[in-house]
This record gives C-alpha cells, sequence and structure tokens, in this order.
C-alpha cells in the first residue's frame, strides 16, 4: 500500500475511534435527580425553586469536567421587582439590567461576591456587569428596599436550581466523583457545608434522595448602598432622580 493509502487509513480509523469515544462518553453521561425538602423544625415553605444544588468535580475527575462558555442573560427590573429572583450563570457571564418601570432604579451589590453601582438610570434605558469569577452577588436597589435578587456565578455545568415542589434535575453528569453542594437563600456557611455530599456517578441515573434543607428565608432587611437606612417612601419621590 502507498504512503497516501496508509494516510487515509489511519485518518479514517482515527476518526472512528474519536466517534466511538464521543458516543460512549455520551451513552454513559448520566442525570442525577434529587428531591430538597425542608427539615422538620424548619420554617414552612410551599415554594422551595430558592435551592440550588451542584456537583463539583473532585480528584481525577476534574480533568474531564467541560467548560461551560460565558452567556449574556437578562434580570429585568419590572413592578418594583427583579426577574428571575435567582440566576445562575458561568463565571464570565455578563448580565444586563434593564428597566421596564415607568421611574429610575439604580442596581448595586456591595455585600459579597461581585461590586458594583450601576448609578441611577431611567426607564427603558439598560445597564450591564461582567461576573468574572465563581461566588454568589446579593443585589440590590439603592431606591426601592423591597428589591432583591441573587446572581450566582457557578464553575461547573453540573447544576439545577429546584422547582417549587424542591425537584432537581442535574442532566449530561460524565461518570466520576463530585462533591454535591447545595445553596439556599437564608442559610449561612456553615450550614451549607453540612449539606456537602459525595455522589459517585456511574450510571444512566442516579438518585440522590432527600436532600434536607434547615430552612427557607428571604433576604434580611439591608442598608442602602451608603450604609444607611432607606428613606421613608414618599409619593412619587420614586420618579425624581436620588
Amino acid at each position: 500500500m502507498s504512503n497516501q493509502g496508509n494516510y487515509r487509513c489511519f485518518s479514517a480509523c482515527f476518526i472512528l475511534a474519536l466517534m466511538s469515544l464521543a458516543s460512549a462518553t455520551s451513552l454513559h453521561a448520566g442525570d442525577v435527580t434529587g428531591k430538597v425538602v425542608l427539615a422538620p423544625s424548619g420554617r414552612n415553605s410551599s415554594d422551595l425553586s430558592g435551592v440550588v444544588v451542584s456537583l463539583t468535580p473532585v480528584g481525577e475527575t476534574k480533568a474531564t469536567e467541560p467548560r461551560r462558555a460565558p452567556i449574556r442573560a437578562t434580570l429585568t427590573q419590572k413592578d418594583k421587582a427583579f426577574s428571575p429572583h435567582i440566576l445562575v450563570i458561568p463565571p464570565g457571564s455578563i448580565v444586563e439590567f434593564p428597566n421596564r418601570d415607568p421611574f429610575f432604579h439604580n442596581v448595586f451589590s456591595l455585600f459579597e461576591g461581585k461590586r458594583f453601582d450601576l448609578g441611577l438610570y431611567e426607564s427603558g434605558s439598560t445597564r450591564s456587569v461582567k461576573f468574572d469569577r465563581p461566588g454568589v452577588s446579593y443585589i440590590f436597589c439603592n431606591i426601592h428596599p423591597q428589591m432583591s435578587a441573587i446572581v450566582i456565578a457557578l464553575d461547573t455545568p453540573y447544576y439545577s436550581l429546584a422547582d417549587k415542589s424542591g425537584n432537581i434535575k442535574i442532566r449530561d453528569v460524565l461518570p466520576g466523583q463530585y462533591q454535591m453542594q447545595v445553596w439556599a437563600e437564608g442559610l449561612n456557611t456553615e450550614e451549607m457545608q453540612k449539606l456537602f455530599r459525595h455522589v459517585t456517578v456511574n450510571h444512566d441515573v442516579v438518585e440522590l434522595g432527600k436532600i434536607e434543607v434547615p430552612s427557607l428565608e428571604s433576604l434580611a432587611e439591608h442598608k442602602n448602598k451608603y450604609g444607611r437606612d432607606y428613606d421613608p417612601a414618599t409619593p412619587n419621590a420614586e420618579y425624581e432622580p436620588h
């Protein structure tokens, strides 16, 4: 056989081997499911959608972890509220903050995660922030104290935001060893660390069973961006620049 023939044969075999490996990887990737529940002593809640369950690769599994590319996401201001309330993104993503209310907003985050202050901007305008590293950012408005949201930049593609009934499903997880982590609004670091769990994925479906969360609470009252209490609401004040 000529050198050209050998090269063609080698190329064809190499491509088939890659396709076979990709197919095998796809076939062995499995879904991880579970259900978030409140502990008996926890504060009662009929909505468990504020819980994020993620799987972080550990040991040799780190080398096979796929990277999720940054995205552009939107956190809308409408009716004096942020929507969605919780947004999960890959690090490096850009989040746009459009103002859909007929008055001014001033979005800021000066606590954990990404620190920023977008300043005062009017109805119909949009400003954006790049969340360049993993972390949890608590978002507020300097004019309306009732407005709050959370942006979670997760350095793993394997996560699920629970639905209202607490069901979670993390799709297409590659076989390997993982640490399960739980984030829930109102839990402190120590409480979340107690929920860490080692998970082995080696089947088409892995069932985590019940994930018991001690409580679910909305963000506590907070100060404005100057570290002071919010001014009392006055008629038409929200339409004027602050």
